[in-house]
């Protein structure tokens, strides 16, 4: 990380812990609550004990980290050399994240560039890569912003989940879709567009869902060198089995990363989740 410009992300990035101390990013959390339990996502939450209340159909909800929390982060980061901060955050169609982080920046000590990246997950990750690695070459918060942005705009972002029933619950989907999703036993496939969900394809089994899924990664991907994240939420033998077989299928693959999302996405997409993130370098 440049001693001149910090980058700062939320916790639905799902950056490995090692690669966030590498760059200097700073993750700040959102919260999942659980029945009357507001937990810290990545610190006192886990995304197995999260699937696991679902299961069980207990209630959970999410919630963004409040205006203090993101103003006592960027004091911090001033404090420690810094004099420009990038902060990039989940889409604000599905959280008042960035919201908050625009309204702890206007009294930051040091500029603060806010951006809605319309991302989530590892799709998000690799817009916070991307700025920190402009930072680490001596790039100036506009330059980092616009590497960030640079990233978000060539990324994109599928995914399969057992149900629907989760993301309408969380108003992640319109009843309309979810709807179409469950009707006749289809099984949905997603996709991010605009910073939303929406309904990309409707397939019959799990099985032939999981195998589109990967068909439609693979052509995204062609022939460019592109970044890979595989996200699940108990689901690590269908992720592990996908991440496999991408590796074979896209020749340009720089970077694989196969991960569980952690407890906020999980809240809203149910066990079984089995995303991709398609990054070009």
């Amino acid at each position: 990380m440049s001693r001149h410009v910090a980058i700062v992300t939320d916790s639905t990035a799902y950056l490995p812990s090692w690669t966030m101390e590498r760059h200097g990013i700073t993750a700040v959390p959102l919260t999942v609550v659980l029945g009357d339990q507001a937990l810290e996502e990545g610190t006192e939450i886990s995304a197995r004990s999260l699937a696991l209340a679902l299961q069980k159909r207990r209630p959970v909800t999410t919630s963004r980290p409040s205006p203090e929390v993101f103003a006592e982060t960027y004091r911090r980061i001033a404090e420690s050399g810094a004099t420009g901060i990038v902060s990039l955050h989940l889409s604000s169609e599905f959280s008042g994240t960035y919201d908050a982080a625009v309204l702890a920046a206007r009294e930051a000590p040091v500029p603060v560039r806010v951006v809605d990246t319309g991302m989530v997950a590892m799709a998000l990750g690799f817009c916070a890569l991307a700025a920190a690695e402009s930072a680490e070459s001596g790039g100036t918060v506009d330059d980092a912003v616009t590497a960030a942005e640079k990233r978000a705009a060539g990324t994109d972002t599928y995914f399969y989940v057992d149900t629907l029933d989760y993301l309408r619950r969380g108003g992640r989907i319109g009843a309309a879709q979810a709807l179409l999703g469950s009707a006749l036993a289809v099984k949905p496939l997603l996709q991010l567009d605009g910073g939303r969900i929406e309904l990309l394809e409707k397939v019959r089994t799990a099985t032939k869902a999981i195998a589109r899924l990967e068909e439609i990664v693979a052509d995204r991907a062609g022939s460019a060198q592109v970044d890979i994240a595989v996200h699940h939420l108990a689901a690590a033998d269908r992720a592990s089995a996908l991440a496999e077989r991408l590796r074979v299928r896209v020749p340009g693959l720089a970077d694989l990363h196969v991960s569980e999302v952690g407890a906020v996405i999980g809240a809203h997409t149910g066990p079984g989740l089995l995303g991709a993130v398609v990054s070009p370098r």
